[in-house]
């Protein structure tokens, strides 16, 4: 019953902080006492709660380092003319009418070809929105419209981290998952693309800076070489180097084009870096190219460490083992037990905060009531919830950082993510039609 009223208690914390937008982070921390008192009252220690919120807590380091790095990088490209020039060629080839759709196809492509949702959001998110604010469009539409597009590879990319997860979760082969997950994607995809399209058509460019190309020109030096930054971490990226590395180097590069041809000193760089960059009040630029730098994802970085803490404690206490055993005792149907999978998904990325830990707990939870079906059923299942749920809860890492990266609304691009919640139902439809051959599953790996 405590554990019971504890969820209730932080989930109406949760929701009550993105409703009156206090930071997520606070209510975290609250979330996180209370399970620890829920946790003395069942007779753990002090001591014994501070060595599984750590425990829980340290597989946030990792992360919280690529948070960081990430907010250096933007900082230091913005610093460098690199997204400049990404917008100013942009410019050159999107149509205006076709906005939000050519948006959706790019973040899709790169997200597909990089494996990662927050290095596309830096490379590609970061110049569509620049463009979108010197257009006068409805910014939350671009920011689903963007979010939906980097988690197109984030979930079926072969060089995804979270596709890598999964597997590993199920023991299953990778391009298996993928050819499954591209199947079951087809019908999503196709009605996304007609969403984006419509969108495209009733919310145009209106009233576009056509002086943006000779403001940008006029505040930077944009040469081809200028983008040398973002060509570094996307080819070392495609190359499977850790994200680390490849945005190390990127930020080096970046700080020495900085320095050599946009003529910042030194110290400008370094303060880029850390405090994200900005144009001079004066310059027409200063409210639609700005942000970054370290500091921007601090509070990112503690949901992170605070929620992993959190299920540190989720893990200790068991708090999910008699609705493991409930769920072992029924017997369930296809489209039933991925319901179950769904929720489960929901709620373990609403607590955990993160898509790896969501993943984790979720298999933990559901692995043995797919005994007698299929691992790859199994994956494909994650794949279809929560890895992409996980984006449209506002205080998941999945969905914060992007939002913080482009600087919008925490709520406001959810109706706008259409591929990511269409997915799931229309694959809910297909396992309730029995008959269906639409999304066959690939159920055994020899068959490739």
């Amino acid at each position: 019953m405590e554990i019971f009223f504890g969820f209730l208690v932080s989930f109406c914390l949760l929701i009550f902080s993105v409703l009156k937008g206090i930071f997520i982070g606070y209510a975290l921390i609250a979330c996180w006492l209370l399970f620890a008192l829920i946790s003395i009252k069942k007779g753990y220690t002090i001591k014994e709660i501070g060595e599984m919120s750590y425990n829980g807590g340290r597989q946030s380091f990792a992360v919280v380092r690529i948070l960081l790095l990430i907010g250096a990088v933007i900082g230091v490209w913005m610093a460098s003319g690199t997204i400049a020039a990404i917008v100013y060629y942009c410019l050159k080839f999107i149509t205006p009418s076709l906005f939000i759709f050519s948006s959706f196809i790019i973040c899709c492509g790169v997200s597909f070809l990089l494996g990662t949702s927050l290095g596309s959001v830096s490379i590609v998110g970061i110049p569509l929105m620049i463009i979108a604010r010197s257009g006068n469009i409805n910014l939350n539409i671009v920011a689903g419209t963007i979010i939906a597009g980097v988690y197109f590879g984030d979930r079926c990319s072969p060089l995804s981290g979270s596709a890598a997860l999964v597997a590993s979760l199920t023991k299953t082969d990778i391009f298996t998952n993928i050819k499954n997950m591209i199947y079951s994607s087809i019908a999503p995809f196709s009605l996304s693309l007609v969403f984006y399209y419509i969108l495209s058509i009733s919310q145009l460019l209106k009233d576009m800076n056509n002086n943006l190309s000779y403001e940008l020109l006029g505040t930077f030096k944009i040469q081809f070489i200028i983008l040398l930054p973002a060509i570094i971490i996307f080819l070392l990226s495609l190359c499977k180097f850790k994200i680390y590395f490849s945005a190390s180097i990127s930020v080096f590069i970046a700080s020495v084009i900085a320095v050599l041809f946009q003529n910042h000193q030194f110290k400008e760089v370094i303060n880029s870096m850390i405090f994200g960059f900005q144009t001079s009040e004066n310059s027409p630029l200063h409210n639609i190219l700005r942000g970054g730098g370290i500091i921007s994802m601090l509070k990112p970085s503690l949901v992170m460490l605070v929620s992993c803490s959190l299920s540190g404690i989720f893990k200790g206490i068991k708090v999910f083992d008699n609705f493991k055993n409930i769920v072992m005792s029924k017997q369930l149907t296809r489209h039933k037990l991925f319901s179950i999978t769904s929720i489960v998904s929901i709620i373990t990325a609403a607590f955990g905060c993160n898509q790896t830990i969501s993943s984790v707990m979720t298999n933990e939870i559901m692995k043995d009531c797919y005994e007698d079906i299929d691992k790859y059923q199994f994956a494909l299942d994650l794949e279809n919830s929560g890895i992409l749920i996980a984006a449209l809860i506002p205080w998941n890492i999945a969905a914060l950082v992007p939002t913080t990266t482009l600087n919008v609304s925490t709520i406001g691009y959810i109706p706008y993510a259409f591929y990511l919640y269409i997915l799931p139902i229309v694959y809910f439809i297909h396992d309730i039609s029995e008959h269906s051959t639409f999304f066959k599953v690939e159920m055994d790996s020899n068959k490739l």
